[in-house]
């Protein structure tokens, strides 16, 4: 994997690579109509109370949040400033038929929507991600929040050549259902420091990116990961012999996802 600073690319330079910077600034720097798919895991824009530590039912002991500033907007129109200047680069970098990928919790993911409806992106289908072991519910005031939303569109209504693998989709349901049972990244799969703190509060499972590659993309394809995290967008690629461009701008993130691909890839000649 290559890892650069911010600079221009094109060519091979946008192959298997991993940028370190502000994703508006790399995007602006790339070419127009060149990849296949992308896929966004945006900060959700939780808003919780720094002062409010969030306890288990039994109080005794405190569950570990998103408190990163990268999650932290002073305004909701901030933050939807923040996603129509990435929807806006991101519809310029699409092919014709490509797809994109948005995920989200009730926090943000209708705002995300909206703004794609209003900018002429065509949505194809809305697709549940049910968590099979959710954060437990401390409080008992509401409901468990048991479930993340994926938005999956075009860049517009004219788009209908778009990949769509229904052999790989008939293997998450048999009607090709649109809800995807699937645990949260926890185990061995969890990347830990040596404290045994998480890297990354929100670090995605490979199973769910595994379902959104195949479904939606074809060998050889070019994926763009913007706010890609500790990699694992390009991690699932490169196992399914995609291409991936992706940025981040958290250099721990960075540091991380090149110990995950040189441990996991050792023996190949990608690194």
């Amino acid at each position: 994997m290559k890892v650069f600073e911010q600079e221009y690319f094109s060519g091979e330079e946008l192959f298997d690579v991993l940028v370190e910077g502000d994703c508006i600034q790399i995007m602006d720097r790339l070419p127009n109509e060149i990849f296949d798919m992308v896929f966004i895991d945006p900060p959700y824009y939780l808003q919780l109370p720094a002062s409010r530590k969030l306890r288990r039912w039994d109080v005794r002991t405190e569950v570990n949040g998103v408190g990163e500033e990268w999650d932290k907007f002073e305004s909701f129109e901030e933050y939807d400033s923040f996603v129509v200047k990435v929807l806006e680069r991101v519809q310029r970098l699409m092919k014709p038929n490509a797809t994109l990928w948005v995920i989200g919790t009730y926090h943000n993911i209708h705002r995300w929507g909206k703004i794609m409806q209003d900018m002429g992106f065509w949505i194809l289908n809305d697709v549940i991600w049910l968590k099979t072991n959710p954060m437990p519910n401390w409080l008992g005031v509401r409901f468990t929040n048991a479930t993340e939303t994926l938005i999956w569109a075009v860049k517009d209504k004219g788009s209908k050549k778009y990949t769509f693998n229904k052999e790989y989709a008939r293997q998450f349901g048999k009607i090709y259902e649109n809800v995807w049972r699937i645990p949260i990244c926890s185990g061995e799969e969890r990347l830990r420091d040596e404290k045994g703190n998480k890297v990354h509060p929100t670090q995605k499972p490979v199973e769910l990116l595994k379902r959104v590659i195949l479904t939606s993309t074809r060998e050889g394809d070019l994926i763009l990961d913007p706010m890609a995290g500790v990699g694992t967008t390009g991690f699932v690629a490169k196992m399914l012999n995609r291409r991936f461009f992706m940025v981040e701008k958290e250099k721990i993130y960075v540091e991380w996802t090149k110990i995950r691909f040189e441990k996991f890839f050792k023996n190949s000649l990608f690194v």
